[in-house]
């Protein structure tokens, strides 16, 4: 997909974010000279053709008191990695899970699932309950607690040189 002029205004000008209005697509559709229909349909189209992966909400879970947060990781029975994958992501403590391929012999994981809680031991119980949910199908697994928040950006433009 080559993207036009108007489809670049709207990165451009969603690439820092919505607006925290009650109808931000509005909002950026006035803002471009736009109808908030033609915006939200050109959003869908640059979705479809995989520009824009998702729009979703990027908590800082440190603003929010979440200040134990952990990548646990999991050596999941590979027959059951997409199933259990999923019903993991879909605890509502888990922010992100995804598959990724092991590093034998040092690394045998391949289920990762961050999860946020306002204490370590917070945490560690809820590590237990993802243990508890994947059970004879995991055959170890690790937490790695992050020490500083990274900083989280989305799609964003170069500027072109005139």
């Amino acid at each position: 997909m080559t993207l036009d002029a108007t489809d670049r205004r709207i990165i451009e000008a969603t690439q820092g974010g919505l607006p925290l209005v009650p109808r931000p697509y509005a909002q950026v559709a006035a803002e471009l000279g736009l109808a908030e229909d033609a915006l939200c349909d050109r959003l869908r189209a640059l979705q479809a053709a995989g520009v824009i992966r998702r729009i979703a909400v990027a908590p800082n879970h440190y603003k929010l008191g979440m200040t134990a947060n952990g990548m646990s990781v999991w050596d999941v029975a590979d027959e059951r990695i997409a199933e259990l994958g999923q019903q993991v992501g879909d605890l509502p403590f888990v922010s992100h899970c995804y598959e990724r391929p092991r590093a034998l012999p040092l690394w045998p994981y391949n289920l990762f699932a961050m999860l946020h809680g306002q204490s370590r031991d917070e945490v560690e119980v809820l590590r237990a309950q993802v243990a508890d949910l994947l059970g004879a199908a995991c055959r170890g697994s690790d937490i790695l607690y992050s020490t500083r928040i990274l900083k989280k950006t989305g799609l964003r433009l170069r500027q072109q040189k005139g």
